[in-house]
């Protein structure tokens, strides 16, 4: 086999280069996002290898990001297997667009999602209480949203014991973050208005 440790090589620079964009991305998330969009669950970023197959080709914030002091703080490194729930996204997404290999979850409210129809983002809703049997929420409500393309934005109004949620989906994670900003300064400005 001459031509293995060529693979083996570049497919280590590949997830290399994963782990650094998403780390980078993860930084300026913590300088640019408004404290107020992470959800009760924490707020997670994942960013898949291309042709991603399962958890351990999908990068994500280990422990989440939470508020802690009035601020975005990731609980731990960035590193491949580290989250469940964006990587079901970002797995699901890709079957049928495989270059949207990035996804971040933000909090839900009707504000927000007022800012994210007023930005233009192309959204799409499900239902958790549609959801067949014997389906997984994640698997089959980004399924049903991608079933004409990917949009920017993935939302739910949640159901009994489960948080209503927003996903912001994108190629690469700079992209979402760029996104994630633009909500943050309008939900500051927002919020400013009501003081």
């Amino acid at each position: 086999m001459p031509g293995m440790p060529t693979v083996i090589t570049m497919n280590g620079e590949i997830r290399t280069t994963v782990l650094q964009e998403l780390e980078d991305a993860v930084q300026e998330l913590i300088r640019v996002m408004a404290a107020d969009l992470i959800p009760e669950v924490g707020s997670n970023i994942a960013y898949a290898i291309p042709q991603a197959k399962d958890k351990d080709d999908v990068a994500a914030v280990q422990g989440r990001i939470v508020r802690l002091a009035g601020a975005p703080h990731p609980v731990g490194p960035v590193e491949f297997g580290a989250s469940d729930h964006v990587t079901r996204i970002v797995l699901t997404a890709m079957k049928f667009d495989p270059g949207v290999r990035s996804a971040a979850n933000i909090r839900f409210t009707p504000e927000i999602i007022g800012i994210i129809e007023d930005l233009l983002l192309e959204t799409c809703s499900f239902d958790r209480e549609r959801e067949p049997p014997g389906t997984r929420t994640m698997d089959w409500g980004v399924a049903f949203c991608c079933r004409s393309g990917v949009p920017d934005v993935i939302f739910d109004r949640g159901a009994v014991g489960k948080e209503p949620m927003v996903r912001i989906l994108a190629e690469h994670p700079a992209e979402i973050v760029a996104i994630i900003r633009r909500i943050s300064t309008r939900f500051g400005t927002m919020q400013e208005g009501k003081d």
